[in-house]
């Protein structure tokens, strides 16, 4: 595909592509980066009716260029116009990459499912991306829990203090709203492994343990 140079000036962001959260030193190391040696990897973007050109993928080194002050920046330009296609490919760039997200990847994966303008399924999601059905619909699951747990998401498997990952918070997801949350922050508190976490669930999806009793449980911390 051709390179050409675009003048940042013509150029605008997606603010409704799939990565919204930005690193701020990653971002600072990519300006150091493309000050000594240039930007290796050039952005995707499209034409607009109004004679501009939006991003498809390459705002994070968009935002590098355009804090550095640069005239131009390489450019691929796609000839693709069905949203659909481009919302995939947007996924599709940013799964290969750091920084995104379990929870954008949710977000992402949820609206192609539900909003009108797409009505996926799980299936052809998975054979356009090479996931998992169970992957997709696991991601998709994290939105149940609320904005203060879904701040401590992170990627990986690496059980930190006041961070979850995906595998801590996955057992909680079918207890009622009232549980599922405080469960999750104090399994963020007390950095509990996965294996805890899963005997906590149990013990709270028992039925043969009162509401007053599961309430009381809340107030206990670590091996308690």
């Amino acid at each position: 595909m051709d390179i050409i140079e675009i003048p940042t000036h013509l150029i605008d962001e997606d603010t409704d592509q799939p990565r919204y959260q930005f690193d701020e030193e990653a971002l600072q190391e990519l300006m150091r980066s493309i000050e000594e040696l240039g930007l290796l990897s050039p952005i995707k973007v499209r034409t607009t009716n109004d004679g501009r050109y939006k991003i498809i993928y390459g705002n994070r080194r968009y935002k590098a260029c355009q804090t550095l002050n640069l005239a131009a920046i390489p450019c691929i330009v796609s000839t693709v116009t069905d949203e659909m296609e481009i919302y995939l490919e947007q996924i599709a760039e940013n799964l290969t990459r750091k920084g995104f997200s379990p929870i954008e990847e949710a977000e992402a994966f949820n609206k192609l499912l539900h909003d009108p303008k797409f009505s996926s399924s799980a299936k052809f999601l998975s054979s356009k991306l090479g996931k998992p059905e169970s992957y997709i619909k696991n991601k998709v699951e994290l939105l149940k829990f609320g904005k203060a747990v879904k701040k401590l998401v992170v990627g990986g498997t690496q059980i930190r203090k006041d961070k979850l990952t995906e595998d801590q918070l996955l057992p909680l997801k079918d207890l009622p709203i009232e549980h599922r949350d405080p469960l999750a922050l104090i399994a963020a508190r007390d950095e509990l492994p996965v294996s805890d976490v899963k005997k906590i669930a149990r013990l709270f999806k028992d039925k043969d343990i009162s509401a007053p009793t599961k309430d009381k449980l809340l107030y206990k911390t670590g091996h308690e």
